[in-house]
């Protein structure tokens, strides 16, 4: 197993003994109380587990001997922190229970195997005792993805993949890898580094995912505009599923019908467990460049990412905050800090430059070799700076690098005091996102005001693009807000239909690399149509027809 989960929060983002930054500053507090439009923030602190009482696991002593038998009574587990652990992901809307110390969807026993072979005897097992079947990578669902639902079952298990975490092998000549799906995103990076390649996914939740999971959620990594997403770098995969175990893929190309790869990307575990993966590879990069760059406004932003995309510029990565988050993020740097001669002297020359509070920063990306990415950085300044930004430097880029997985950490000190903190992100064409960001943000304010627990108190909505395409790009939003305490759980769902509702009637997908989960579940058919989710269902019938796999996930009732 590659990582202790001992040593993670389970009811929270990451590491237990990470740093909290924010310990003791006051002053942080003081202005994000401001920003929300609140008098002061009230300690909100999750209930500990072992002041919780989880309620009797369902299965029988027949169910747990069946497992036993299969697993051996060391990997069949029930205790509270691996119920409690595996009872929800880790979306907002998860930690309100998870804090709350509502655990009612924690699952009877939690299951490790070890191969395919076992996971086909786990389905033969929970169909013979009624019980429903939920897969586990890392965790890190931020849709409600691996939330315990039973359905119409009397019980529910658990199937973690961590045990199964090996490196298979590594093809130099045909620059290809093969590993289990429950291996994290460092240790395969680790053993791929070790052979001169990378595989060059790397989403927020990279330190603690996994590769099964990141192809399940059809998943898109901070570099996809080099790496590719998902779908471009899956060769194929080996699915145990009730029917048997169906391979997909495997060769470069092929023109033998549709291909199976799509039905296991962005399956999120319903039509079956995937168990190995095989994936293209990309020759370790030996230069990388990270830097930022001002623009006047986010459509200057906009049109420097799309030119880039046009001319296929090999970038790496482009993200480009809106106003908002720019300004917030400056404003959050800055506190406490006494301003400086030279912060002073920074300001003149951008007022006089015609950067105000409409300015927009961008990092930018590139890896490869040093030759290539000299190349390329020339190319991308040069389209920048005609549409009129500003180069910033690498200062920005690598203090962006260096921190770029540590932000799902502040999610927990800001709950501990009232605050709720939430994300979303889609997609569309040119043509309609300008129409499909401030529809969204908009929704997204007006929710945040009329859910509010006092008058006058509001949120704070920022958003960057972080994947472009030469047709289109994606939004992804963050918002703050003070939390209704007496209702958070619905303050939450009326923020989130506001904000869902708009995306699907200005034209955007309602996910772009987050996934369905049970959190879009309302809006999947008016993206897929009728026809298409009675696909899903028929696919779902010819794999799982007795529905044991994750309940509840990716296709209507």
């Amino acid at each position: 197993m590659s990582i202790d989960r001992s040593k993670i929060r389970w009811n929270g983002w990451g590491w237990t003994a990470h740093e909290d930054r924010l310990a003791g500053q006051d002053v942080v507090w003081t202005w994000l109380a401001g920003e929300l439009g609140m008098p002061a923030l009230l300690a909100t602190p999750a209930r500990a587990l072992e002041n919780i009482e989880l309620a009797q696991s369902r299965l029988t002593v027949e169910d747990r001997a069946r497992f036993i038998q299969i697993l051996g009574a060391d990997r069949v587990r029930d205790d509270p922190f691996e119920r409690a652990y595996h009872a929800r992901g880790k979306s907002y809307h998860d930690l309100l229970h998870l804090r709350a110390g509502d655990l009612s969807t924690a699952p009877d026993a939690v299951l490790f195997p070890r191969s395919t072979d076992e996971v086909l005897s786990i389905f033969a097992a929970a169909s013979e005792g009624g019980t429903a079947v939920v897969p586990y990578g890392g965790g890190t669902s931020v849709v409600g993805g691996v939330t315990g639902q039973h359905g119409a079952f009397k019980s529910v298990v658990c199937v973690d993949l961590s045990n199964m975490d090996r490196m298979i092998d590594v093809d130099p000549q045909s620059m290809t890898a093969a590993a289990e799906a429950g291996i994290t995103g460092p240790a395969l990076e680790k053993a791929l580094h070790a052979n001169g390649f990378t595989l060059g996914h790397h989403p927020q939740s990279f330190e603690f995912s996994t590769l099964g999971g990141w192809i399940a959620h059809r998943g898109a990594g901070q570099g996809s505009n080099r790496y590719g997403r998902a779908e471009e770098w899956l060769i194929g995969a080996t699915v145990a599923t009730p029917r048997g175990v169906l391979r997909t893929g495997g060769f470069p190309a092929s023109s033998t019908g549709p291909r199976l790869n799509d039905l296991v990307l962005g399956s999120e575990g319903i039509f079956g467990i995937i168990t190995e993966a095989t994936v293209r590879l990309r020759p370790l990069p030996t230069a990388s460049d990270y830097r930022g760059y001002l623009f006047r406004d986010f459509a200057s932003g906009l049109a420097a990412i799309r030119d880039a995309a046009r001319e296929e510029i090999p970038v790496t990565m482009l993200r480009l905050s809106d106003a908002p988050e720019t300004k917030f993020y400056r404003a959050f740097g800055a506190l406490g800090r006494k301003r400086s001669l030279a912060d002073r002297i920074a300001q003149i020359y951008l007022d006089a430059r015609g950067f105000d509070d409409k300015a927009c920063a961008m990092i930018a990306g590139f890896e490869g070799d040093a030759a290539s990415v000299a190349g390329e950085r020339r190319q991308f300044d040069a389209l920048a700076k005609k549409n009129g930004a500003l180069a910033l430097g690498e200062g920005q880029g690598r203090r962006w690098k260096d921190g770029r997985f540590h932000g799902p950490y502040l999610r927990d000190p800001m709950m501990d005091r009232g605050v709720g903190v939430d994300t979303l992100e889609t997609a569309t064409s040119w043509t309609k996102l300008d129409t499909l960001y401030v529809a969204v943000r908009d929704a997204l304010e007006s929710a945040i005001r009329e859910t509010a627990p006092r008058p006058g108190a509001h949120g704070v909505v920022t958003c960057h693009v972080s994947h472009s395409y030469p047709d289109g790009a994606s939004l992804y939003f963050s918002y703050s807000f003070p939390r209704a305490l007496d209702g958070e759980v619905a303050q939450w769902r009326a923020i989130k239909n506001a904000a869902s509702d708009a995306i699907v009637a200005n034209g955007g997908t309602i996910s772009h690399h987050h996934g369905i989960g049970e959190d879009h579940l309302p809006w999947m058919a008016a993206e897929k149509g009728s026809l298409g989710i009675d696909v899903l269902r028929a696919v779902k019938m010819a794999l799982d027809p007795k529905g044991l796999l994750n309940p509840g996930k990716l296709i209507p009732d």
